[in-house]
């Protein structure tokens, strides 16, 4: 499966267009992590905490896109995009969307 942020994919060329395709992931803060995210907050730096969670919830809505994407039997995702809302106090969304659609190589 080719996924890309662009409306195209260069050497090929799209052939039927099957519709967006998402995936979302929603993940709730940990009382631990909070504990060592705040002693983070004081001495600066990174909170390595808060960035693993994001990017683990970001690989899952990756992976439902594509999962709904091979549903509709589709070789490409173009023109992904993410993002991300707080459903609530200490609960964050990241959606994953793009268009799904079949290619084929282009003829030179």
């Amino acid at each position: 499966m080719i996924i890309t942020t662009i409306d195209f994919i260069p050497g090929y060329e799209i052939t039927e267009i099957l519709g967006i395709v998402k995936g979302s992931s929603a993940r709730a803060r940990h009382l631990g992590k909070d504990i060592l995210a705040s002693l983070r907050n004081i001495v600066g730096g990174e909170v390595v905490e808060y960035t693993k969670l994001i990017g683990e919830a970001r690989e899952q809505a990756i992976d439902r896109m594509i999962k709904e994407a091979k549903r509709l039997n589709a070789d490409a995702i173009i023109g992904v995009r993410f993002g991300t809302t707080q459903i609530m106090q200490g609960i964050a969304e990241i959606l994953a969307y793009g268009t799904a659609v079949k290619i084929k190589k282009k003829e030179v």
